[in-house]
């Protein structure tokens, strides 16, 4: 068996070989899909549904389902999510507290008291902030966004409370809904079955009693960007102070431009800019994105700015070309091996993505709020930027072969498209490389003692 492997020169038939290695490859290929979504830098990154039952009703039980964001930079912005499910049997809900479902479905069986859904598969989503306190539970209302767990924990949790009917009243008539799905706010989310765990334990305001819900099942649900989108989101550009290329965004990255319809895209010289872009809400038959080369909503633009002689800097800014949408709570997930030595970092706020002990060459970055946590829609606002500063390790520090460039880039969760290594900004010969610091140095000398003697 060994040459058929592994020979195709022995005894054995070389066909042979070949139908093993394609039945090998046909059997990968069935076990690993595309869709899968594990996370290499968020690798226990998920969002988990906790169903508990706090109390029994004559006809069912009333329920409170949080939704936890386990993402370290993955977060649902507006308009919020929809989670949906099936109903085992044919239960009703009769009330939501913090939430409300999207349809009543048909509850002309019902004489009286009408439920609030009867659909054998109702879909909640979360209400507005501004609700009324008699309709919200704790954590409820925000809009159906959440943060990313690393950005604000405390807002990366929601809930809402159902009292269910036509149910079993005992923990062994109940039967768990199936099929969760989750849209955040569109596909990307990938739901398992429904499992029975040990009640969840609440401790109340006073901290001097335990008490625990009567039956709690967990959910997990994860995100595949193929799933999501299957055309990229965001791309790369590369620019740097020891070369004057710069380094776009590759051609039709995101989509191309289609030139024989003259609505593929939106034209920022055009007179009527604001007739053609229509109001946020409003739905519109044109494409928002802005004419571009790349086509992509948001590019990223990182600059090789400064060197120093302990020191180097970058300089990062994020442009959205999408006329539409602002980008609320943002982030950006870099990988560099110099972060290791980062130093400061200039009005955003920072923090290490180390999913792995010993490694630390991820970074991730985001907006301070309510002054730059919010990436406008395109036009003269739609920008953000800040400064990096790095100290140079000398066993690894180097400008050359592009060295000085990210590996990898993520906006909001979503890898974007780099431009090939061979056109990045080549560090000019050794001689100019010697002698470019020693001009700037003097340069700089210079200038200071014309300001002293002026």
């Amino acid at each position: 068996m060994e040459s058929v492997w592994f020979s195709t020169t022995g005894s054995a038939n070389p066909r042979c070989g070949f139908l093993a290695v394609l039945l090998l490859s046909l059997l990968l290929c069935s076990t690993f899909s595309s869709t899968e979504a594990y996370d290499a830098l968020d690798p226990t990154g998920n969002i988990t549904i906790k169903w508990d039952v706090i109390s029994w009703t004559p006809d069912g039980y009333i329920a409170v389902v949080t939704m936890y964001n386990f993402q370290q930079y993955r977060h649902i912005q507006a308009p919020g999510w929809i989670l949906g499910w099936t109903w085992a049997k044919k239960e009703v809900i009769w009330n939501v507290v913090g939430g409300q479902t999207t349809e009543q479905g048909d509850c002309s069986r019902f004489k009286g008291n009408i439920p609030h859904c009867c659909k054998k598969d109702p879909t909640v989503v979360d209400l507005l902030p501004g609700t009324p306190y008699n309709q919200q539970i704790a954590n409820c209302c925000t809009g159906g966004v959440l943060t990313s767990w690393a950005q604000d924990p405390e807002h990366a949790i929601t809930s809402f409370q159902l009292s269910v009917g036509s149910a079993g009243t005992t923990n062994k008539t109940v039967k768990l809904p199936r099929n969760f799905t989750l849209k955040a706010p569109g596909p990307g989310y990938t739901c398992g079955p429904a499992k029975i765990v040990k009640p969840t334990k609440f401790i109340t305001k006073d901290k001097r009693r335990t008490t625990q819900a009567l039956m709690t099942w967990n959910v997990t649900c994860t995100y595949s960007q193929f799933l999501a989108q299957k055309t990229p989101t965001c791309c790369v550009s590369l620019s740097s102070f020891y070369n004057s290329t710069i380094v776009n965004c590759p051609t039709c990255t995101c989509g191309c431009q289609n030139k024989t319809e003259p609505g593929s895209c939106v034209d920022p010289n055009s007179p009527h800019l604001a007739s053609v872009v229509s109001p946020p809400g409003k739905a519109i038959n044109t494409p928002l994105v802005r004419c571009t080369n790349h086509m992509c909503p948001i590019r990223v633009h990182w600059h090789v700015k400064l060197q120093y002689k302990e020191y180097w800097r970058i300089k990062i800014t994020i442009t959205n070309f999408n006329y539409m949408v602002n980008y609320s709570q943002w982030n950006l997930v870099v990988q560099h091996p110099n972060f290791d030595n980062v130093t400061q970092v200039f009005s955003f706020n920072y923090k290490p993505i180390t999913p792995y002990v010993g490694l630390n060459d991820t970074g991730m970055l985001w907006g301070v709020k309510f002054y730059n946590d919010l990436l406008t829609s395109a036009g003269p606002l739609g920008n953000v930027q800040s400064e990096l500063l790095f100290r140079k390790d000398k066993s690894t520090f180097t400008f050359d072969k592009g060295w000085a460039f990210p590996r990898r880039i993520y906006f909001n969760g979503d890898n974007c498209v780099m431009p090939p290594p061979d056109a990045y900004p080549w560090l000019p010969n050794a001689s100019s490389r010697l002698v470019f610091p020693l001009l700037s140095t003097f340069f700089g000398t210079l200038y200071c003692v014309v300001m002293l003697l002026t």
